[in-house]
This record gives structure tokens, sequence and C-alpha cells, in this order.
């Protein structure tokens, strides 16, 4: 005797026009968390197509991305579904903003630092300094890496010494 295989359920809707329970198989968990996350049930994530065959509903991926609800699928906007999927497509997370914002203000922090105060590398202890030879010719002790600051740098920074 063979056995067909068990198929998870299609998401399709009971004969009263109610949305039957969703099996969300595997994703389960990360369904649960994501409604604990956003406060609200997951919507269900079809409805009927033009044929009668489920299609993507766009509530549901308005609230896959965490936006409020009706942010595209209000009914005063009047927008097609097509649209709407269009514009979640085109759409940005705000938790993907947010993170892409920090990383952009954290980098223009460092790129707005005075020269006059650079960063100091980290080092194993910041105070025992350690005592460099002077190179044969009267070259730089400066260690590898470090650039001495430029004429007008320094005179902003208040450093009055002559370079001879």
């Amino acid at each position: 005797m063979i056995v067909a295989p068990a198929r998870a359920p299609r998401g399709r809707h009971a004969v009263r026009g109610e949305p039957s329970p969703v099996d969300w198989g595997e994703y389960a968990a990360a369904v649960h968390r994501w409604e604990l996350i956003t406060g609200r049930p997951a919507p269900y994530p079809t409805q009927p197509g033009r044929h009668g065959r489920p299609v993507l509903a766009p509530r549901f991926v308005e609230w896959l991305m965490g936006l409020p609800p009706g942010w595209v699928t209000a009914e005063h906007l009047e927008l097609p579904r097509t649209a709407q999927l269009r514009a979640l497509g085109n759409g940005v997370m705000p938790q993907q903003a947010a993170h892409a914002l920090r990383l952009l203000l954290d980098d223009l922090s460092h790129l707005h630092r005075s020269p006059c105060h650079p960063t100091v590398s980290p080092t194993p202890d910041r105070h025992s300094r350690v005592s460099r030879p002077a190179r044969a010719g009267g070259g730089s002790t400066r260690p590898p890496g470090t650039a001495r600051a430029s004429t007008a740098t320094r005179a902003r920074c208040g450093d009055t010494r002559s370079r001879r």
C-alpha cells in the first residue's frame, strides 16, 4: 500500500468567508515571536485571487515588515492589491532603516572628529612609555603608520613649534 505524503495545508478561506487556522509549520515559532514583538496577531497570509486561487495578502506583508496596520492597505488610500504589494516591496523595514542610520551616524562622528584630538590606538598600558632609539640619520621616531600633522593643523591646534 502506497501512502501519499502529507501536505502542509494551503491558505484557504472557509465556506463562510472565515479564514481557517494557519499551520505555520516550521515557521510557527518565528511567527509567534513576531506577534509578540509587534503586539498584534498575524493576519491571514493569503486572500482569494481573481480566479479563486489564493494569492499573497498585502496585510500579511505589511505585518511581516513591522509596519502599522493600514500603512499601505488602508481603505482610504484606494490602492489596488498589486500597487500595495509594489509599495511594500519597494519599501524599507523600519528596523532596517534605524540600523542603517545608526551605522551612518557612527561613521559621521568618526569623520568629524577634530584633528587636534586624534583617536588613541588601544595599547596594553597607555601610561607606560616605550623608548625608541633614534634612527641613524636623524629620522623620525614616530610609530609606523602615524603621520605628522600639517602646518595648518598644528597652527589651528595651538602648536607653536616651528619646523626646522
